[in-house]
C-alpha cells in the first residue's frame, strides 16, 4: 500500500493531477477544497471516494483513496474541555487499521497551537492508538520546544514512543528529531526558509511492512506549493 501526504497550499482542484504520478492508494491532503461544494466536475469525479472535514469549503483537510478503498470514518471527539481542537480525522481502512489524518492549527490558541492540539487531541484518544499510522501536517519541530511544556515536539514525540508509535522519516533515516537534512516546507516558498514539519507516524506493525519513504524533489513540486509531498510504501 502506499500512501502519500501533501499540504497542497489550496486550489487543490487545479493540482490533484499532479498526484498520478505516485498512483497511491490514498492521500492524505491539506488545504484542499471540500469536493462536495465544488463546481469543479474533474475535481468530484476524482474525489470519489474521500472524506473531508474543514471550517471552510475552500480549505480543509481531505483524504482520498483509490476505488475499492474503504474508508470508515471513526467519529471521535475533538472536544477538549469545551473546546474543539484542529484539524485530525481519524477513519478505519478496509477495517484492518486506524489511520489518522492532521493538519493542526494555531486554533487562536497561544499556548496550545500547532504541537498543543496534537497533544490534547492525543489526550483524549491516546487509548486508541494501536495499529495506527498518524500523518499530515503537524507544523511543529524540536527547533521551537517551548522548555518545561508537557506539550511540546519532543515531549510528544516520546508519548507516542511509549506506545512504539514512530516517525518513519527519523527511524529509516537514523535521524534526530530536529535535526532533519531533508526538510518538508519552505516558508514563502523561499529556499533559504526551510523546515521539516510533515510527517509519518506508525505502530511496530507497519514499521516492520515499510518498504520506501521519501520526498518529493523541490524543484518538481516548489511551484506548486510551499510543502513537498511526503511518500510511504508499505509491502501487503
Amino acid at each position: 500500500m502506499k500512501i502519500v501526504t501533501w499540504n497542497c497550499n489550496g486550489a487543490f482542484r487545479k493540482k490533484f493531477n499532479l498526484l498520478d504520478e505516485f498512483d497511491a492508494d490514498i492521500y492524505v491532503i491539506q488545504e484542499c477544497e471540500n469536493p462536495i461544494e465544488t463546481v469543479h466536475l474533474e475535481y468530484l469525479e476524482w474525489a470519489k471516494n474521500h472524506l473531508w472535514i474543514g471550517d471552510s469549503k475552500h480549505k480543509g483537510l481531505g483524504v482520498f483513496a483509490k476505488k475499492g478503498i474503504k474508508l470508515t470514518p471513526l467519529y471521535w471527539t475533538n472536544q477538549y474541555e469545551g473546546n474543539p481542537v484542529k484539524h485530525f480525522l481519524p477513519f478505519y481502512v478496509n477495517s484492518e487499521f486506524e489511520l489518522i489524518a492532521v493538519w493542526t492549527h494555531y486554533n487562536k490558541s497561544p499556548t496550545y497551537g500547532y504541537i498543543g492540539q496534537f497533544w490534547k487531541y492525543f489526550q483524549l484518544h491516546k487509548q486508541k492508538f494501536n495499529n495506527s499510522l498518524i500523518i499530515g501536517d503537524f507544523n511543529s519541530n524540536s527547533i521551537w520546544d517551548k522548555p518545561k511544556r508537557a506539550w511540546n515536539h519532543s515531549e510528544v514525540v516520546k508519548e507516542l514512543e511509549k506506545l512504539n508509535i514512530t516517525s518513519f522519516y527519523h527511524s529509516i533515516g537514523q535521524e534526530s528529531q530536529g535535526n532533519e537534512l531533508q526538510p518538508t516546507f519552505f516558508l514563502q516558498k523561499n529556499l533559504n526558509k526551510h523546515y521539516h514539519i510533515d510527517y509519518i507516524f506508525g505502530s511496530s506493525e507497519f514499521r516492520k511492512k515499510l518498504e520506501k519513504i521519501e520526498l518529493g524533489k523541490v524543484e518538481d513540486w516548489i511551484k506548486y506549493s510551499d510543502h513537498l509531498p511526503m511518500i510511504c510504501e508499505f509491502s501487503c
